[in-house]
């Protein structure tokens, strides 16, 4: 295909039909829709729903079981029951991470989603072996995701003598964030495992994505700490806290100022949505500026069985969670999958606007109320090129 075409009769996210200029890969011009006969060159959108690519927020490929045969959980009931049950189960499989992570990476791709944040174990008993499979997964599909990593300390930071050394080098082989478990729940001392996270993150200039679990006045006292510490360190616009099922804890009176601090530093918030659990009252964060995404978390692994890779699901499932109906609802469930996930990544041009890279999608779908509920077949496009259609990718790197 030549460097410069038209996309012709798209209708960004519900609107009027559009003509897209795509040059070198990015969004040069847009016009009304054309009536002139399609060039040779020319994509027809086929007044199709168009949308931005979707964002995948928050994922765990190095767990997944994609592609491998059927394993009930096994897990017991506390979280540090899941963690073992987890070591135990990934000793036990054949597959290699490139092959397992590979698979789901792909099919996360063939639904739509062109930018990605992976949490990657490490473990004083592994060490670095995680990392370095991610590591050339990122390099294998560069040109297809933008997928970045955090290096995470599942099994303790601080309790976990070696760990944070296996941290410095996971940044010095250029992973882009540091990870952190339940400061309180996991490694008992908080004040120390912050104070690793953020020393490192200052000293590499990198991110933070911190899983919190921990709930009620505990959870909520940690994000507190949070916000002290990215203000501290400087990591405005840099943080995520995945998870905090403390929000929808407590009553929003108490919430509310919590929800302010976050806001005017930019913290951005993680949920998958969970069904079996309470979560940051989504709509109400929103409108007092918090920047909630969303993420799968972990797809077919030895946490749960459960998960599919497609963020229009995820949308939906937020949408059922918090009973969103109304299309204006509808549609802030659409971009908590899309331009909410990709602000906490920092992908600043993501979008349909001119200069920004032409990563879109083509649905058949009314609106983008519509496209939530019914999550169609969808063609995915990266820097203008169609890469996947009817849910596979055209070419596979397996």
């Amino acid at each position: 295909m030549n460097d410069s075409y038209w996309l012709r009769n798209a209708r960004p996210y519900g609107g009027a039909a559009e003509d897209f200029l795509i040059d070198a890969g990015t969004f040069a011009e847009r016009r009304p829709a054309s009536d002139a006969p399609l060039a040779a060159s020319d994509i027809d959108g086929a007044g199709q729903l168009m949308t931005c690519a979707l964002v995948e927020s928050h994922i765990h490929l190095d767990k997944t079981l994609w592609g491998q045969p059927w394993h009930p959980n096994s897990a017991g009931p506390t979280l540090k029951d899941y963690i073992a049950n987890e070591r135990r189960v990934l000793r036990e499989v054949t597959a290699p991470i490139a092959e397992r992570a590979g698979a789901l990476l792909e099919h996360c791709i063939a639904r739509g989603s062109l930018a990605m944040r992976c949490h990657v174990d490490i473990d004083p008993e592994f060490g670095l072996r995680h990392v370095e499979a991610m590591l050339a997964l990122q390099g294998r599909y560069r040109d297809l995701i933008d997928l970045e990593l955090v290096v995470f300390p599942q099994t303790g930071l601080v309790s976990r003598p070696g760990t944070a050394e296996l941290m410095r080098q996971a940044l010095q082989m250029g992973v882009e964030n540091v990870g952190g478990l339940d400061p309180c729940g996991i490694d008992n001392d908080p004040i120390a495992q912050l104070d690793i996270i953020f020393g490192l993150a200052a000293e590499f200039d990198r991110g933070v994505d911190i899983h919190l679990h921990d709930k009620g006045e505990l959870g909520l006292w940690q994000i507190a700490r949070i916000t002290d510490y990215a203000e501290r360190f400087n990591r405005q616009g840099r943080v995520m806290i995945s998870h905090a099922y403390c929000l929808g804890m407590a009553p929003w009176s108490q919430v509310r100022p919590l929800a302010e601090r976050l806001a005017e530093l930019g913290i951005s918030l993680m949920s998958s949505a969970p069904a079996d659990c309470p979560v940051p009252p989504f709509l109400t964060l929103h409108k007092t500026g918090v920047n909630l995404c969303l993420g799968s978390d972990g797809i077919r692994d030895a946490w749960s069985p459960m998960g599919n890779g497609d963020m229009l699901e995820r949308a939906m499932l937020l949408a059922f969670r918090f009973d969103l109906n109304k299309d204006e609802e509808l549609t802030t469930a659409f971009d908590a999958a899309s331009l909410h996930g990709a602000r906490a990544l920092g992908l600043h041009s993501h979008g349909l606007t001119l200069g920004s890279p032409a990563d879109f999608l083509l649905l058949d779908a009314e609106s983008l109320g519509e496209a939530v509920v019914a999550r169609p077949s969808r063609q995915v496009y990266r820097a203008g090129q169609l890469v996947a259609e009817h849910g596979r990718l055209l070419e596979s790197r397996l």
